[in-house]
């Protein structure tokens, strides 16, 4: 071995003193230690980016380029070369497929749940009550399975437990909801009671409720699943892209869902049941048992197990009571903003979301009503049902809306997060301008580092190559509008939904409100993919800091993502509870035309999105505020600006 060549072995012998500039292997190298063990030996517990013979160490003085203050864009590649590493397409398509099978359980149970419990005999004040269990179940479930998935220390990973058991106990609830009349009659039959009886009507709406209680329950655990996936296995830098996959696979979802309303499903696949609800719910459990399936087996979790034990907490009610709270109070100032723009964003949504095929119905039955002032409740029964596939069309084009923007808009609207830039060969490691390497360095004469052996540089992998460009991919960034960051698309989204809102004055076709319902989508996918996207970025980025200092995020995305659904779910119950006293001012009655109960109900939506796009001006702007511009030169440009 040349004896100039610095190595472990001789570093250890060197005598070298507190405070004492030594010479080294190269005597015109002056190599300074601060630190040194009672021998006059150099400590290695001190030893830091001063000596090239070691790992860097994290000091409290230390100002390496991994400090807290890491500009936002640049944390995926300080992180490690696996986080850096950009995902396929492929594998943000497989990754996020899972919850295209969640979206067509919910369409199912939205769209096709209502008639099916009516035909059990079920009031609609009963149904409104039912209903209401959706989003109470969201407010309190999401929460207490995000706690319990960061808490995981499975060998499979944090989140696919929770996604395969909730998947689990969906596939049985849609199955025992559907076929409730059998089963109900089956098991009172088999003791001789009267199947006709309104005993055995109310037994099979009980039964019905119970699954349909569960069955929310199942959908809230899987969904917390599903979200906290994504946002663990995808790079900082492609949350937004992982989103907008999740965004496109909804709209799909959302497609199919209400598309098969069209379909005589019976009569196509007579095999899987005899009635629409019994097809559909089989197609759902088929859809939501295979994506999670594809889902769980294609991507690997990062193993919880090295995160240590969990803390060791009782989830009592009161103790998951404490830790919400205490979560909710340490959120972060762009997360708790993102939930404050949700509570008055869904406001307006559920509204409209649950009310507009109602509201295009009206419309279509107004000119029927008119000319017929006496009708007879089976014929307006029957105006209805026609109106009910009139409004249901609208959501079709609401959907193909939705999911067209879904694929659209990613491409219009300028990411938030670069892709980690590869380190060039002039600014790697080994150069004297590398912002991997300590000012101390020892360096010769001439400014260039000592040269290391190949024990050494093993310390030090390689920077990546850099990412070769495809012709379509410089057209599609060309695309992109410089001043449409994402905060700005989500808040003129807001804005979009309020004027649409305020345009109900003046429709009175149902063609027109189609139209409107068609222009409503574009602002439904940025509700889709917007906030997702922010906070599963933030998330992240934290997730990683925690990682390189060695320690563990105290609200990983579990909880955070529960506390975001409890920000979606509580005001659903408010704008159920104004809904219904504006309903109970304004409505007339079933066979009266000119009903505009329900055009009240989404003008109130519509002032809530107006508040919503406020509160998301106050939103830090991270593609301005926080991101680093690069320039022409390579020169870097830190910019701070939160205007819209």
């Amino acid at each position: 071995m040349d004896p100039r060549l610095p190595n472990r072995r001789l570093s250890k012998e060197l005598p070298y003193h507190d405070d004492q500039e030594s010479e080294g292997p190269y005597q015109d190298t002056p190599v300074r230690f601060s630190k040194s063990d009672s021998r006059g030996k150099p400590s290695l517990e001190f030893l830091n980016e001063a000596s090239p013979l070691l790992l860097p160490q994290r000091r409290d003085d230390d100002t390496s380029p991994i400090a807290s203050d890491t500009p936002a864009d640049e944390l995926d590649y300080l992180d490690g070369e696996e986080q850096a590493k950009s995902k396929s397409h492929w594998y943000l398509f497989v990754l996020t497929l899972s919850i295209g099978g969640l979206q067509i359980a919910w369409a199912t149970e939205i769209s096709n749940g209502s008639p099916y419990l009516l035909s059990l005999g079920m009031s609609k004040a009963l149904l409104a009550i039912v209903w209401i269990i959706g989003p109470l179940s969201g407010v309190i479930v999401q929460p207490y399975i995000g706690i319990r998935s960061d808490n995981c220390r499975s060998r499979f990973g944090k989140r696919k437990p929770f996604m395969i058991g909730g998947a689990g106990a969906t596939l049985l609830s849609f199955l025992a909801l559907a076929w409730t009349r059998e089963i109900v009659h089956g098991v009172l039959g088999f003791f001789g009671a009267d199947l006709e009886s309104h005993f055995v009507q109310v037994a099979s709406i009980c039964f019905a409720i119970g699954w349909v209680c569960l069955l929310d329950v199942s959908i809230n655990t899987v969904q917390a699943g599903i979200r906290a996936f994504i946002v663990d296995n995808a790079p900082t830098h492609q949350q937004e892209d992982a989103n907008a996959w999740a965004g496109v696979i909804l709209g799909i979802g959302s497609v199919l869902g209400y598309l098969s309303g069209y379909v005589n499903l019976p009569k196509i696949m007579p095999f899987f049941g005899n009635t629409q609800f019994k097809v559909l719910s089989v197609i759902t459990c088929i859809a939501l048992g295979g994506t999670v399936f594809i889902s769980c087996v294609f991507v690997t979790e990062r193993d919880p197990r090295h995160d240590g034990p969990p803390p060791a907490k009782e989830l009592g009610l009161i103790a998951f009571s404490k830790q919400i709270y205490t979560s909710a109070r340490r959120l972060s100032p762009q997360i708790r903003k993102v939930c404050e723009v949700q509570f008055f964003n869904w406001i307006g949504w559920f509204p409209f979301l649950f009310y507009i095929t109602t509201y295009i119905g009206q419309l279509h039955v107004n000119p029927i009503f008119r000319a017929n002032p006496d009708m007879s409740p089976a014929e307006i029964d029957a105006a209805w049902e026609s109106a009910t596939r009139v409004g249901s069309f609208a959501l079709l084009i609401f959907a193909i809306t939705s999911f067209t923007s879904n694929m659209v808009l990613p491409f219009l609207v300028v990411p938030t997060y670069h892709v980690p830039p590869p380190l060039k060969r002039a600014d790697s490691f080994h150069s004297p301008i590398s912002p991997y390497r300590n000012s101390n360095q020892p360096t010769t004469p001439s400014g260039t580092p000592l040269p290391m052996s190949a024990s050494m540089t093993s310390f030090f992998p390689p920077p990546p190559s850099e990412p070769s460009h495809s012709r379509l991919t410089r057209l599609l960034s060309s695309a992109q509008i410089s001043w449409l960051t994402l905060r700005r698309a989500w808040m003129l989204s807001h804005l979009l939904f309020a004027l649409c809102m305020a345009l109900t004055f003046f429709i009175t076709t149902p063609l027109a409100a189609t139209i409107l319902a068609g222009v409503v989508g574009l602002s439904w996918a940025l509700t889709l993919w917007a906030p997702f996207a922010l906070i599963s970025a933030e998330i992240s980025k934290r997730d990683a800091q925690a990682r390189k200092t060695g320690g563990v995020n105290d609200d990983q995305a579990g909880v955070v993502l529960g506390l975001h659904n409890v920000a979606i779910s509580a005001p659903q119950i408010l704008a159920t509870l104004v809904s219904s006293v504006i309903f109970r001012l304004a409505q007339k009655g079933r066979g009266e035309p000119g009903d505009d109960s329900v055009g009240w109900v989404m003008r109130f939506g519509g002032l809530a999105a107006l508040v919503a796009a406020y509160m998301t001006s106050r939103l830090k702007e991270e593609g301005i505020g926080g991101e680093v511009k690069r320039k022409e030169n390579g020169d870097i440009d830190r910019r701070g600006s939160d205007s819209v």
